[in-house]
């Protein structure tokens, strides 16, 4: 796909969008889900520690006693990651699985109601979690009570429910991008059918594209498309007439040097009226290739949908042919179907036709053919003849403007380049090549696509 493309572009830009929120999502509720583990971590040792606290005595010597301790198997198991630790100036109570550990005891806070929570190194390399409470007994003796718990199946526990958060987003990463590429498939089917119309307005520079068809965004291009498609036929309109006026305002002073050029050969002075006939035959020639260049860059930008019937067209160039000299003593056969049509004009087909057909017969021995078929693929108009054909390299010199297959008749080597360009203009291919009749074959295919 070209990275100029605007699908790409959009199919790119959802994904990694899409990405991005995804990883800033898992990061945060993987964030969030280990805040709702500690918080639930520090109710459950504010309530082991609720009874501690209530079961706490103090005996006429100052000595500290828990009657009521956590009911926990863990505070009995040594190393287990959960503990507790009451201290006073008399002396530490502690935990059984605290065995001969301590916890440190932080500053005292302002608040003797509340807990104060942070996180420490403690015994046998473990990173807990502490709660610490300055509580004031009766008799003023003060004592800290504290309880830990290691935070390593807390940790544990986030990086599994980060691993299977990973992929479910994963997951859900790869549907929301088939989803994007859905919803850009979709978003871009408005400019899909403008595809299809500028197609038929290339077919027809009569169209236009029709605005109330299109969503609202897509109407401001389509309105200049239209103001453009009415720029450029009305710019056409004005170059063929143009050369139509060309042409036919330089024909009479050609006939006036030509007959001049007459009068100069009767009066003896041959070498001016051979230098005259010379330009008067360069300026016919440029007259007719800009003609024939305005030909067909009117059948590249003025393609119309409808065909041509080929065998009408060819029915009516043979009955033409037939009437020059080189024509009258041949046979002509139209093999062309009665359903067969080919893109462009009659005035173009004649055109092509013509030029092909009278070179055909200018060489012809006895016969002059005229073939057309149809397959899946393409439509094929052909004319041959029975004449001495040509090489291969002079057949395919033979289609370029300017040369001529008779250096020694009259004309300007137009006719079989302006045939080419007229087959090209149309989407469709000319050859020259050796004909079955034994001469020379002019095939035009053009594609149906």
């Amino acid at each position: 796909m070209n990275s100029r493309s605007l699908r790409l572009r959009l199919l790119a830009g959802a994904a990694v969008a899409i990405l991005v929120s995804l990883a800033v999502a898992w990061l945060v509720m993987s964030i969030l889900f280990q805040r709702h583990l500690e918080r639930r971590e520090i109710e459950e040792l504010d309530r082991q520690a609720i009874p501690m606290i209530a079961g706490l005595q103090i005996d006429t010597k100052g000595a500290l006693t828990v009657t009521t301790q956590p009911s926990d198997p863990r505070f009995a198991r040594p190393y287990s990651g959960l503990y507790w630790q009451i201290t006073s100036r008399h002396g530490r109570l502690r935990s059984r699985s605290l065995w001969d550990q301590e916890l440190q005891t932080g500053p005292r806070g302002g608040d003797n109601s509340s807990w104060q929570r942070r996180t420490l190194a403690g015994p046998f390399e473990q990173e807990l979690l502490l709660l610490e409470r300055h509580l004031t007994l009766a008799g003023g003796h003060e004592v800290i009570i504290q309880l830990a718990e290691d935070q390593a199946p807390v940790r544990a526990a986030r990086a599994e429910f980060s691993y299977e958060l990973f992929l479910f987003l994963g997951a859900l990463w790869l549907v929301l991008s088939g989803a994007a590429a859905v919803q850009v498939q979709l978003g871009l089917k408005p400019l899909e059918r403008l595809r299809d119309a500028l197609r038929a307005l290339r077919l027809n520079p009569s169209e236009r594209l029709a605005v109330a068809q299109h969503p609202p965004e897509v109407a401001p291009l389509t309105q200049a498309i239209n103001q453009l498609a009415e720029t450029r036929e009305q710019d056409l309109s004005r170059a063929r007439r143009r050369s139509a006026d060309l042409a036919h305002g330089l024909k009479t002073p050609l006939a006036v040097m030509a007959a001049e050029s007459r009068k100069l050969r009767a009066r003896g002075d041959g070498a001016v009226a051979d230098g005259l006939d010379r330009a008067i035959a360069a300026a016919g020639a440029a007259i007719e290739a800009e003609l024939a260049r305005a030909k067909a860059a009117a059948a590249r930008q003025s393609i119309t949908p409808e065909a041509v019937p080929a065998r009408l067209v060819a029915e009516r160039v043979v009955s033409v042919v037939e009437q020059t000299d080189a024509g009258a003593k041949l046979a002509f056969a139209v093999d062309v179907p009665d359903t067969l049509a080919v893109p462009g004009s009659a005035e173009e087909l004649s055109e092509i036709l013509g030029a092909l057909t009278e070179n055909a017969a200018r060489y012809a021995r006895r016969q002059v053919r005229i073939a057309g078929d149809r397959n899946e693929e393409c439509v094929l108009l052909s004319v041959e003849d029975d004449g001495p054909g040509l090489e291969d390299w002079r057949a395919e010199q033979a289609l370029v403007r300017g040369q001529r297959l008779d250096e020694t008749g009259s004309g300007h080597g137009l006719g079989l380049s302006i045939a080419r360009d007229l087959v090209e203009a149309r989407g469709g291919n000319i050859a020259l090549k050796r004909s079955k009749l034994g001469g020379l074959e002019g095939e035009m295919v053009w594609p149906l696509a």
